[in-house]
C-alpha cells in the first residue's frame, strides 16, 4: 500500500505539473492514477486466468508500466529542475556597476594611440613644450584606458565564474559527479536516474501486491481429528458422547506399512527359501547391511512367512 500510495502521489504531482488548465490537470491526474493501479494489480488479478487472457494482460501490463514510469520520470526531472533553480537563486552574485563596456574603451584607446603616434611623429619647430605636453597627455590617457580595460576584463572574468558556479549549482551534486564519471551529459544522467527510480518503485509495488493477493491454503482436517474435537467439546458442555464418535476417537490409527518394508521382507523371504541366507539376525544384517533392530524385526516377519 505504501508503494502504491507513493506512486499515486507522484502521478498526481506529475499530472498537475503537465496540465495547464484545471480540466487538463484533472484528466492527467486521472489517467496517471488508472495506469498506476493497473500496473500494480494486473499481475495478481490474472494469475489464475487462461493463457490468452494472461498474454493480453501481460502486454497491457507492460504498456501501463512504461506509461506510469514515464510519468514518474517526468516528475523527477521537473523536481530536480525546480531544486536547481532554488539553489541558483540562493547564490548571491555581485554585479559591479559598469559605466562603459570593454569594446567602447578599446575603441577610445585606438583613437588615443593614433593621436599619440601622430604627436610623436611631429618635429619640434619652436613649440616644443606644447608638443611634449600633448605627448605626455596622450600617453597618460592611453595608460588610463589600459587600466580601465584590465579592470573590465577582471570584472567580466568574475562574472563568468559566478555564472559558471550558478549553473553548476543548478545540477544535482550526485548527478553532476556521475556525469563526470560516466562521461555523459547531465541531462542524460538525470533521465536515466528518473527512469531507474520509477522502475524500482513500480517493480516493488507489483511484487508486494502479487504476494499480498496470493490464495490462502487452508489445512485439511482429518475425520478422526474432527471427531475428537467434537467429543472434547461435548465433554466440556456436559453432553453425552455418541458411541460411534467415542469408538472413532478411541480407535488407534494404524499406520500403513511402507512399501520399502514390504519389498525388503518379500526379498528376504525369497532369499531364505532359495538358501542364499540363513534366517538369523547376523546373516540378515550382513545380507541387507542394516541395523540389529531392523534385522530382528525382519527375521520375525520372515519366520512367519517361511515355513520351517
Amino acid at each position: 500500500m505504501a508503494a502504491t500510495g507513493t506512486a499515486l502521489a507522484l502521478s498526481v504531482l506529475s499530472g498537475w505539473q503537465r496540465g495547464g488548465t484545471s480540466a487538463e490537470r484533472g484528466n492527467w491526474i486521472a489517467l496517471g492514477a488508472v495506469l498506476v493501479v493497473s500496473a500494480h494489480l494486473l499481475p495478481a488479478l490474472v494469475r489464475g486466468a487462461s493463457g490468452p487472457v494472461r498474454a493480453v494482460a501481460f502486454a497491457l501490463w507492460i504498456a501501463c508500466l512504461a506509461s506510469a514510469g514515464y510519468g514518474h520520470a517526468g516528475f523527477f526531472l521537473l523536481a530536480q529542475q525546480h531544486a536547481g533553480e532554488l539553489r541558483a537563486r540562493s547564490m548571491v552574485v555581485d554585479s559591479p556597476a559598469v559605466a562603459r563596456t570593454l569594446p567602447a574603451v578599446m575603441m577610445e584607446r585606438v583613437a588615443v594611440v593614433r593621436q599619440l603616434g601622430e604627436a610623436q611623429a611631429q618635429r619640434c619647430t619652436g613649440r616644443c613644450a606644447a608638443l611634449e605636453a600633448r605627448r605626455a597627455t596622450l600617453a597618460a590617457q592611453r595608460d588610463a584606458l589600459d587600466a580601465e580595460a584590465d579592470e573590465l576584463r577582471r570584472d567580466q572574468g568574475a562574472a563568468d565564474m559566478a555564472a559558471a558556479r550558478s549553473n553548476a549549482r543548478r545540477a544535482d551534486p550526485v548527478t553532476s559527479r556521475l556525469s563526470g564519471l560516466l562521461a555523459a551529459p547531465v541531462a542524460r544522467v538525470d533521465l536515466l536516474t528518473g527512469l531507474m527510480l520509477a522502475a524500482v518503485l513500480e517493480g516493488v509495488a507489483c511484487l508486494l501486491w502479487t504476494i499480498a493477493l496470493l490464495p490462502v491454503t487452508r489445512p485439511v482436517v482429518t475425520r478422526v481429528a474432527t471427531s475428537r474435537a467434537k467429543a472434547a467439546d461435548r465433554r466440556k458442555s456436559g453432553e453425552a458422547t455418541p458411541p460411534a464418535i467415542r469408538t472413532a476417537a478411541r480407535a488407534p490409527v494404524t499406520p500403513r506399512p511402507a512399501a520399502r518394508d514390504v519389498d525388503e521382507t518379500a526379498r528376504l523371504a525369497r532369499d531364505v527359501k532359495a538358501g542364499h541366507v540363513r534366517p538369523t539376525v547376523a546373516d540378515i544384517r550382513r545380507h541387507l547391511r542394516c541395523s540389529q533392530a531392523r534385522a530382528t524385526a525382519l527375521r520375525r516377519k520372515v519366520v512367519d512367512l517361511v515355513p520351517a
